[in-house]
Protein backbone atom coordinates (compact mmCIF):
# COMPACT_ATOMS: atom_id res chain seq x y z
CA UNK A 1 0.00 0.00 0.00
CA UNK A 2 1.31 3.45 -0.93
CA UNK A 3 2.25 5.69 1.98
CA UNK A 4 0.43 9.01 2.13
CA UNK A 5 1.94 12.10 3.70
CA UNK A 6 0.16 15.09 5.19
CA UNK A 7 0.57 18.43 3.43
CA UNK A 8 -0.95 21.87 3.88
CA UNK A 9 -1.80 23.56 0.61
CA UNK A 10 -2.43 27.30 0.60
CA UNK A 11 -2.94 29.86 -2.11
CA UNK A 12 -3.42 33.58 -2.66
CA UNK A 13 -4.78 34.17 -6.14
CA UNK A 14 -5.60 37.61 -7.55
CA UNK A 15 -8.08 36.75 -10.31
CA UNK A 16 -11.57 35.49 -9.32
CA UNK A 17 -11.61 33.16 -12.35
CA UNK A 18 -8.24 31.57 -11.47
CA UNK A 19 -9.31 31.44 -7.81
CA UNK A 20 -12.39 29.33 -8.69
CA UNK A 21 -10.31 27.01 -10.87
CA UNK A 22 -7.71 26.53 -8.13
CA UNK A 23 -10.45 25.83 -5.56
CA UNK A 24 -11.85 23.05 -7.75
CA UNK A 25 -8.39 21.50 -8.15
CA UNK A 26 -7.69 21.59 -4.40
CA UNK A 27 -11.05 20.02 -3.59
CA UNK A 28 -10.01 17.03 -5.72
CA UNK A 29 -7.09 16.37 -3.34
CA UNK A 30 -8.11 17.79 0.05
CA UNK A 31 -9.59 15.99 3.04
CA UNK A 32 -10.51 19.24 4.70
CA UNK A 33 -9.90 22.94 4.54
CA UNK A 34 -11.22 26.40 4.95
CA UNK A 35 -11.12 29.34 2.56
CA UNK A 36 -7.64 29.10 0.96
CA UNK A 37 -5.87 26.51 3.17
CA UNK A 38 -6.40 22.76 2.77
CA UNK A 39 -5.19 19.52 4.38
CA UNK A 40 -4.08 16.99 1.78
CA UNK A 41 -2.91 13.41 2.37
CA UNK A 42 -0.93 12.73 -0.79
CA UNK A 43 1.16 10.02 -2.38
CA UNK A 44 4.19 11.11 -4.41
CA UNK A 45 2.33 10.88 -7.71
CA UNK A 46 -0.70 12.77 -6.35
CA UNK A 47 1.62 15.51 -5.10
CA UNK A 48 3.16 15.84 -8.56
CA UNK A 49 -0.29 15.84 -10.19
CA UNK A 50 -1.53 18.58 -7.84
CA UNK A 51 1.52 20.75 -8.53
CA UNK A 52 1.16 20.29 -12.30
CA UNK A 53 -2.53 21.20 -12.26
CA UNK A 54 -1.99 24.28 -10.10
CA UNK A 55 0.95 25.39 -12.25
CA UNK A 56 -1.39 25.45 -15.27
CA UNK A 57 -3.76 27.82 -13.44
CA UNK A 58 -1.71 30.37 -11.55
CA UNK A 59 -0.04 33.48 -12.89
CA UNK A 60 3.43 33.44 -11.23
CA UNK A 61 3.76 37.25 -11.18
CA UNK A 62 0.39 37.74 -9.44
CA UNK A 63 -0.46 34.56 -7.49
CA UNK A 64 1.10 32.41 -4.78
CA UNK A 65 0.74 28.70 -4.05
CA UNK A 66 2.39 26.82 -1.18
CA UNK A 67 2.49 23.08 -0.55
CA UNK A 68 4.06 22.34 2.83
CA UNK A 69 4.76 18.85 4.13
CA UNK A 70 3.98 18.54 7.82
CA UNK A 71 6.38 16.67 10.07
CA UNK A 72 4.84 13.25 10.81
CA UNK A 73 6.47 13.23 14.27
CA UNK A 74 4.44 16.26 15.33
CA UNK A 75 1.08 15.81 17.00
CA UNK A 76 -1.85 17.41 15.24
CA UNK A 77 -3.92 19.63 17.52
CA UNK A 78 -7.34 20.81 16.48
CA UNK A 79 -8.75 23.97 18.01
CA UNK A 80 -12.29 25.25 17.66
CA UNK A 81 -14.84 23.27 15.67
CA UNK A 82 -12.40 21.30 13.51
CA UNK A 83 -12.61 17.51 13.31
CA UNK A 84 -9.84 15.06 12.47
CA UNK A 85 -10.29 13.08 9.22
CA UNK A 86 -12.53 10.03 9.56
CA UNK A 87 -11.30 8.08 6.57
CA UNK A 88 -9.58 5.31 8.54
CA UNK A 89 -7.48 2.91 6.51
CA UNK A 90 -9.05 3.89 3.19
CA UNK A 91 -8.78 7.05 1.16
CA UNK A 92 -11.02 8.02 -1.74
CA UNK A 93 -10.31 10.62 -4.41
CA UNK A 94 -13.48 11.41 -6.30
Amino acid sequence: MTQRKLFLAAYDIASPKRLRRALHVLRDYATGGQKSVFECYLTGSEREGLLERVEEIIEPNEDRFFLLRLDPRSKVKTLGLGEPPKDGRFFFLG
